[in-house]
This record gives structure tokens, sequence and C-alpha cells, in this order.
């Protein structure tokens, strides 16, 4: 049986206690939700990988949302972007709506109507959005079976494996750092004393083998970065 695979969202908000609200709201709906409370680093992350649709504020630290959105449509990501905001002006609407928004709802909002909203737009939303096999130089993993394969031969890894082995090849080429990881990959939002980064890493290593020619490489003092 094909696993169902569960809708990507990522969530621009810089206040706390909406980013929880929403959070939990849409998980329990069956949406996976990556969170981050910086525009420049909302850009990166929309920029870098593929989303089944992104929520953004306006107003953040760093960069702004509708800079986000600008962007994003400049470099042809159509993915479904929907502003939550407390800009409710007409002006503000229609400025997010004509660069590119394909919704708009001001906060205070009710969770329901946001979901439910979210919903529609992953309905309308193409259905082929990116492809389903991601390479990077000889290990692929197919986004809909979950097979992974190095060089042609299969690898078997643990569910959690799997979502680390996607994350670092969403984000190839690019150092990741461990708190990055934990967030992205664990949803620890917090600090936290664990080794779970290192262990899941030096496993995963061990199972791609190759007689020793590691993908995933250690950044001193940064973190881990995937290439050849």
């Amino acid at each position: 049986m094909t696993p169902v695979t569960r809708p990507r969202l990522l969530l621009v908000e810089d206040d706390p206690a909406t980013t929880d609200y929403v959070r939990q709201g849409l998980r329990e709906n069956g949406i996976d939700v990556v969170c981050v409370a910086d525009g420049n680093d909302g850009s990166r992350q929309a920029l870098s990988q593929p989303w089944d649709i992104i929520i953004l504020d306006r107003m953040l630290p760093g960069l702004d949302g509708l800079a986000i959105l600008m962007r994003m449509r400049s470099h042809a990501i159509t993915t479904p972007v929907l502003f939550l905001t407390t800009m409710d002006g007409v002006p503000s609407r229609v400025a997010g709506l004509r660069h590119g928004a394909d919704d708009y709802m001001v906060k205070p909002f009710a969770l329901r109507e946001l979901v439910a909203r979210v919903q529609v737009l992953l309905r309308h939303a193409s259905p082929v959005r990116h492809a389903t096999v991601m390479t990077v130089a000889d290990v692929e993993l197919n986004l809909l079976t979950l097979a992974v394969t190095r060089n042609g031969e299969k690898v078997f890894l643990q569910p959690q494996e799997l979502k680390l082995l996607e994350y670092f090849m969403r984000n190839a080429g690019t150092v990741l750092s461990r708190q990055m990881l934990l967030k992205d990959v664990w949803h620890m939002d917090f600090p936290v004393r664990t080794n779970i980064v290192e262990t899941h890493v030096c496993r995963l290593r061990e199972k791609l083998g190759q007689s020793g020619q590691s993908l995933i490489h250690t950044v001193r003092g940064s973190g881990y970065v995937m290439g050849a």
C-alpha cells in the first residue's frame, strides 16, 4: 500500500502564541507544519525547497512578508500563499493579492476558518507541484513510496531517519546547524540538551555506506552539509 503523503506547510510568523495556535490546529488536520519567526529565514526556506502552501505574516523581523512573496514570484515559485496579518486596510489587502497572494486573512481570526481556507488552497493547487523523486549524487529518495537507494542498491531507513534524509536532500549544499535540525526535523523549538541529532546523523551515514564515501559532512562549529 502506498503511504499517504501529508501536505507540508511553511508558517512564517513571529508571534509565538499565534505560531503554536496555528501549528497545533493544522497538525490536528493532517498537515505538517514547519515554523520560522524571521523574514530572512522564511525567505530562505520558501526559495530553497518545495512546499504545498505557505502562510505569511506581513510584518516580520528581517524581511516583511510582502517582500518574501515578491521574491518567490520573481523566481517563478507558484506555491499558494495565504497572508495572515493584522494589516486589515483595503490597500494592504489589494497589495498582497496583486503581488501574487492566493488568500488574505486578518487577525484576530477563527482557527476553523483558517484550516478551511488552507484546505481549499490545497485542493485547488496543482497535484504535481514538484518531482516525486529527489536525487543528490547517487542517492535517490522516492517521496511517494519512501524507497531509498544509493547507487541503485536499496537502503532501509527508520521513519525518523527518512525525515532527516529528506531534510538534508531538500537543503543539499546548505550548512544546517544542529538547532535547525532539531527545529525542522524533530519540531523542538526550544533549547534542549540531547545528542539525538548526532546519533541519527551517525546512523544515517552508516546506512548510506558506500565504502566510507559519506555524503553528509560535518562542518566544524557550524553543523552538517549534504553533498558529493
